[in-house]
This record gives C-alpha cells, structure tokens and sequence, in this order.
C-alpha cells in the first residue's frame, strides 16, 4: 500500500467544501468549485438524512433496485486495481464500495459500466447513476451535469522519460518548448494550454494509455497527468520515467475530484451525503492512506 496524498492543508480545505448537501444538487456542486467563495453555510456538520432516501426501494436508479455505476475502460491504478472497479480495490474503487454502502445496497445490486471520459460529462440521459473516473468538478461542466461533493484533492504532474531534457525541466517556462500531450477532455488538457502555453500545440490522446505510448516511443518529450497517476506511471508502468515536477496549488489545492451525476438527479443529493459523511468518520483519508503516494517532496513547478 502507499501513503497519503491528503495533506493536513488539503483536509482544511475540504472541510470547508463538504457538507450542506441535503438542501440539493445546485448546493453540493458550487461548494465543490475550488473558484467559488465558500458560504457560511457550507461549513456545517454534514448530514446523512439524504442517504436513506436513495437505496434499492426508493425508485431513484434507472433500473428498479439497481445502482448503475459508470467509468472508464480501461480503469487505472491507483484509482482501481486489475481494471476491475468493481472489485472496491484502489482509492476510487474503495470509495464507490464505501459510498455504495452508504446508500444502503449489497454488491450484488450493483453494475458497473463501462462510459468513456467524454461521454460521461455530455449533456443528456446518462447510462449510468453516477459515474467516478477522477473527474474535476468545474463550473463550465456544470451547465450539463451534476457532480457530488468533493472526495479528494488533487494536483496535476509532468512525467518525462528519464535522461532527457525535459525531465531536465525547473519550471513551466522550461516546458513551454516541449512536445506535450494529455488526455482529451481532460483538466490535464487544459492545464497545459491554460499553464504552461507551450509553443506548440499539445497532443490529445483517447487514453492515458495511449499517452503512456507515445511517452514511451519519443513521440512527445512529456506527459501532463494528475500526480497519483504520475506516480503510477513513473513507478510501474513505465518505470524509465519520472515525475518532472507538479503543478503550483493556489488555495493549498488546485482540483476537486466528484461522482458526476446526470444533471438534476434525484441521487445527487444522497451521493453528497454520503461522501460528506465518509470525510466526517475519517474514511476517505483513511483510504488515501492506503492507496495514495505522498506527493509532499515533488517538486513543485512556478
């Protein structure tokens, strides 16, 4: 198992962003953006009074006594274990089996989903309840889904082969020459082109495999990704790479991951509940612990 990746300023953080999720959907999602000005309110002990209404009785699901559960194919450590996200294995895969519980049903009641990355966050019916694939909440994603309350902090990380000159790199000025590539759709992505600006046009790629790929082939000098599946990458699959650095953190946290919903589900309110209830019994730094890399001694780059 590794250590955790929820520092003591990115636990202060969420205490201030979790909870209040009782009162609806449009409540947990704003207190989730890591640009909005947290209310008063929002700072309250969080309620599971939400939980009980949502289980396999209250005809909340798409299908009568079944909890639909959607991500991606395939699906990554530390997030999941044996791309089986089913098995409550991984951080992501731990905290779906611990939500999953909340909301009152077995595993046996329970299908997963494969939905690709862009097509959870379309607008529209969904195939799913929720879907949980490290997806950032942000606002422009709101206009077309819901998203729970967040469930971990994260920050975004640069990996390049080892003994090249980018893996040379001290800042984002220094990457801004470089070939870059992340997933498309991805805050990755957007990282890139929002942070580093580089001169040329970064690659967008279906999969964080096919990133992995082209990383590996010398078909781009450097990965963006975010930093727990920085380390997995620099530490299994591809153990010729290395982490470069992470991104600055303004506010101690740049990006909240959240279960997205179809927009204006009736589950929103309970999935919120829920993960506000497993931050307050300490459950979700508890399963950071065991599956997340301290990213405390990366580099951080200005």
């Amino acid at each position: 198992m590794t250590r955790t990746a929820l520092t003591a300023t990115a636990i202060l953080a969420l205490t201030f962003l979790l909870g209040s999720c009782t009162s609806g959907p449009e409540v947990s999602t704003a207190a989730a953006d890591p640009t909005t000005t947290v209310p008063e309110a929002f700072t309250k002990v969080p309620s599971t009074t939400a939980v009980t209404t949502c289980g396999p009785a209250s005809g909340t699901t798409r299908e009568s006594g079944v909890l639909t559960v959607g991500t991606d194919s395939p699906a990554y450590a530390p997030w999941f274990i044996d791309n089986d996200p089913s098995n409550g294995k991984g951080f992501e895969g731990a905290v779906t089996r611990a939500v999953i519980e909340k909301l009152g049903y077995t595993t046996d009641q329970v299908r997963f989903v494969a939905v690709p990355f862009n097509d959870a966050l379309l607008p529209g019916p969904k195939t799913f309840d929720f879907d949980v694939n490290q997806v950032t909440i942000a606002g422009d994603r709101r206009d077309a889904v819901d998203f729970s309350s967040p469930y971990y902090a994260v920050a975004q990380s640069v990996v390049a082969l080892r003994g090249t000159e980018a893996a040379d790199a001290k800042n984002l000025t220094d990457l801004s020459g470089y070939r870059l590539g992340a997933q498309i759709g991805s805050t990755s992505l957007a990282a890139i082109t929002d942070t580093i600006a580089p001169r040329t046009a970064p690659r967008e790629f279906a999969t964080t495999d096919d990133a992995k790929a082209a990383l590996s082939a010398g078909e781009i000098d450097a990965l963006v990704v975010d930093i727990p599946t920085g380390f997995q990458i620099a530490d299994h699959d591809l153990p010729q790479s290395t982490i470069v650095g992470q991104f600055p953190r303004p506010n101690a946290v740049t990006e909240f991951f959240g279960f997205v919903l179809e927009k204006n589900s009736p589950l929103t309110a309970c999935v919120s509940a829920a993960v506000d209830s497993l931050y307050a019994d300490g459950t979700l730094e508890g399963l950071a612990t065991d599956w997340i890399t301290d990213s405390a001694n990366v580099t951080v780059l200005e």
